[in-house]
Order: structure tokens, then C-alpha cells, then sequence
């Protein structure tokens, strides 16, 4: 029979998929190394399990003890998985900037989780890393990952990944994107990579905000690049010692935005959900896209599975919050937005005198005309004073002798976008029927105040 002994032997082994319609521009063949794969959904899995099993074979964790980890969430559902199967208890330290989902995922494997705030020094006591610290000298027989500092972490890559990526690609790979967190994915595999071929092009994505790409190029670990952003899992404000620098021939910086915008492109173009940081993967190697040739094989790791976005990334009112989508107001935004709902209108048979009035009462220039309840016309300020500038025009005649065509109706749920089909130089207005089922009328000033 052909099983596996428990859930930790399904570690590894993860495709290579060849991207297509995100890749159209580049001209060398793209293969993702698809992380989602592993048990717990991630690429951590298997630095995971190599810490929990390092540890134990250094005595550093006896049964019945207690891991304890700092985590965007991956590592500690990597840990959980190891956790369970071994017989430990768990506690993660985590930061305000991460996904509920992340925190539920994470007590849902049986983890405690504490979070902490982003917003700190790495050194003081409140930040992910300390509290992580402090409860490894508080709690008997518990053990620290550190993951960080941890070189079992980029061993990891270097026994698993480095060697199945050579191997998938026949030896083939001219080039690896990866983005950089804790720095083992990365140092790893490029070191194994480099050992078989020292042509390979290792090249780093980190995010703006973090202190990799100027400490790279200039040795300098420069503070005024620290500040928050909103990617999950790559970027740092300090220096990992999993980070090898001399493997790492390049770092990409990509915004926030472009990597979430990257993120989604990926689930609607390639059938892939993926996390936040691949995105931001595919992002910085689309920026570098010049440097590649039609002969290179690009290799680009997808960390995480999208599900620990759904409540970010994938949320449209989420995007939109942050600028990385336009905001889809629609006709009933629009109508809530509108300082004075009151409908006015006019019949045909006032008096084009009266109905300026009313214009001028209300700072308005178009008004509906109805009878009986229906919309029959409409009437505009402009198109009013051209008749009476008109040898035969009369103040005291009756809106009959300039009416025009109706004012078009649309659904309440018609984005803004869409007006431009609508809203002209000839027909400055459009109708909507309210949730209580009364006219109202939209205008480009209303337009243009809802925005």
C-alpha cells in the first residue's frame, strides 16, 4: 500500500508551473516553484519541521515541551503541523499588520497566539521578537525557533529546494526570484543553485520600507529606510543571520500596490491564489524583465497560499481603502452623497419664466418636466435662454415650446464609470429610482461631490 505515515512526509516535492498569460511581456520561459502545495500551505513547512527536528536531535526540546516562535503566520502553521504530530505545545507572537485569517488559521492547529504591535523597535520588549524571547526564559522546556537566527532555516532549502529545483528544470535554471524575509528561502537555494552552476542569477524582491536592497548594495544599514508597509512576509528592519548576502546578486524594491495588484492578476489570469508576497515576487521580476533573454529559465518561488488574504488582497472594499483600486462608486453612492435629495420638477405647461425661478432658487440648470407622475422631458437652462434670445422667444411661454428629449434612467447599482455613456454636453443629467422608489436626479456636480 502506497500511504504516507503522517501529514510531515507530504513536505516537498512541489511542481514547477509554467506562467502564461501573466508572462506575455517577458520573452524566456517562466516556471513557479508552487509552495501552496506543502501540508500547511506554505514554503515554511519545511524549514519548520527542520528546526522543531534539529532541535530535538540537539536535546534543545524534550517531550511534552513547548515551541515558541515570532511569525507572520506560515512558519507558525509549519510549526503547528510538526507540533501536533510530535506531541508540543505552541505559542506564537505575531504582529498587528497580519491577517485574521492568519491568527485563526493559526489557533485552529492548536496554537496560542499573541499579538503584538508592528509599530516597534525589533529590541524593545513589546515587539514580536522580545515577547517571543522573554517566554522562552519564562516557560520550562521550551524552545525558541528564532527563525531569524536560526541557520537550520536556509539549511532547509539548501537539502530540499535548491536540489528539486535543479532537478525539475534538467539543470537549466539561468535565473531565481524569491522574496526576502527571514532570508532562508532565498540563501539556501541559491546556495545549492550556485554550487551546481555559479552563473545562476539569484535575484531578491523586498518591498519598500525594509532595510534590504541598500544595505546590499552598500553595506550600510541605513534606519531612514525603516518605515511600516502593508506586504506580508518579505522585508525587515533588521538583519537576519539567514540572510547571505554573497549569494544574493540583486534586489528588487516593489511597492505595496503593485505587489497586490501582481497577487490578483495571478488568481484571475493563471487559476493560481496565492499570497501577498508572490505577487510582490512577480512584480520585481516584471520590473527587471530587460535584463532577461528568449534562452533563460526563470524560476520564481510562490511562498504562500491566498487564503490567509482572502479579508486583504482579495477583498475589493480593502483595495480600494488603500488606494491600489479606483473606488466603484455607483449611482446610489452617489444619491447618499448628495446634500439635498429633494426632487423638483416641472410640467409643460408653466411658464418658462417661473421655471427659471425655480432654476435660480435651487442653483440648478436642468430640470425633469411630468405629468401624471412620468417623466415625459426635460428642460435645460442653456437651451431655454437660446429661445429667448430668439426674435420670437417669450418669457411668459410655456415650457412645450423648448422641451427636450428625457433625461436617461439608470439602476442604482451603475458604476460612475458608466455615466460617461450617459452624462453629455447635450444631456448634463440622468434619473434614478431611490431604494423608496422616488425619482432622483444625478448631475455632474453630484458626480463630481461624491468623489
Amino acid at each position: 500500500m502506497d500511504y504516507k505515515r503522517n501529514v510531515l512526509e507530504t513536505i516537498g516535492n512541489t511542481p514547477l508551473i509554467k506562467l502564461n498569460k501573466v508572462c506575455e511581456e517577458l520573452p524566456c520561459l517562466v516556471l513557479a516553484k508552487v509552495e501552496t502545495f506543502n501540508p500547511g500551505n506554505s514554503i515554511k513547512d519545511r524549514m519548520a519541521l527542520k528546526m522543531v527536528e534539529d532541535a530535538e536531535n540537539a536535546g534543545l526540546i524534550k517531550p511534552g515541551g513547548t515551541i515558541i516562535e515570532c511569525t507572520s503566520g506560515n512558519t507558525g502553521m509549519g510549526i503547528a503541523l510538526a507540533a501536533a504530530v510530535k506531541g508540543y505545545k505552541c505559542i506564537f507572537t505575531t504582529t498587528d499588520k497580519q491577517s485574521k485569517e492568519k491568527f485563526d488559521i493559526l489557533r485552529a492547529v492548536g496554537g496560542e497566539v499573541i499579538v503584538c504591535p508592528t509599530n516597534v523597535t525589533p529590541d524593545d520588549p513589546r515587539s514580536y521578537y522580545s515577547v517571543a524571547e522573554q517566554l522562552s526564559k519564562e516557560i520550562p522546556n521550551s524552545f525558541w525557533c528564532n527563525q531569524y537566527d536560526n541557520l537550520s532555516n536556509a539549511a532547509a532549502h539548501y537539502e530540499s529546494t535548491g536540489p528539486e529545483i535543479w532537478k525539475q528544470t534538467d539543470g537549466k535554471v539561468t535565473h531565481l526570484i524569491v522574496g526576502v524575509g527571514t532570508g532562508g528561502t532565498i540563501s539556501g537555494t541559491a546556495k545549492y543553485l550556485k554550487e551546481q552552476n555559479p552563473n545562476v542569477k539569484i535575484w531578491g524582491v523586498d518591498t519598500y520600507g525594509s532595510v534590504f536592497k541598500k544595505y546590499h548594495e552598500t553595506g550600510e544599514f541605513d534606519e531612514k529606510e525603516i518605515y511600516p508597509y502593508i506586504t506580508e512576509g518579505i522585508g525587515e528592519d533588521i538583519l537576519p543571520k539567514n540572510v547571505d548576502f554573497s549569494v544574493i546578486d540583486h534586489f528588487e524594491k516593489v511597492t505595496d500596490k503593485d505587489g497586490a495588484l501582481a497577487a490578483r492578476a495571478l488568481a484571475r489570469n493563471e487559476g493560481l491564489l496565492l499570497g501577498y508576497s508572490c505577487g510582490s515576487a512577480l512584480a520585481g521580476l516584471i520590473q527587471m524583465k530587460d535584463q532577461l533573454t528568449k534562452d533563460d529559465v526563470v524560476v520564481i518561488i510562490f511562498h504562500d497560499h491566498g487564503s490567509r488574504y482572502v479579508g486583504k488582497i482579495y477583498n475589493d472594499d480593502w483595495m480600494r481603502d488603500r488606494g491600489f483600486m479606483e473606488k466603484n462608486v455607483t449611482v446610489k453612492d452617489i444619491i447618499a452623497a448628495k446634500q439635498d435629495s429633494t426632487f423638483i420638477s416641472v410640467k409643460k405647461s408653466d411658464h418658462i419664466k417661473d421655471v427659471l425661478e425655480i432654476m435660480r432658487a435651487n442653483a440648478i440648470s436642468q430640470l425633469p418636466v411630468m405629468e401624471n407622475d412620468e417623466i415625459i422631458g426635460s428642460v435645460i437652462e442653456k437651451s431655454m435662454l437660446n429661445y429667448l434670445l430668439t426674435d420670437s422667444g417669450s418669457a411668459i411661454d410655456t415650457v412645450d415650446k423648448i422641451i427636450s428629449e428625457p433625461f436617461p434612467k439608470v439602476a442604482l447599482d451603475t458604476g460612475i464609470n458608466e455615466l460617461n455613456r450617459y452624462i453629455t454636453k447635450e444631456t448634463p443629467a440622468v434619473l434614478a429610482k431611490d431604494a423608496l422608489g422616488q425619482y432622483q436626479i444625478i448631475t455632474q456636480y453630484d458626480i463630481i461631490q461624491s468623489l
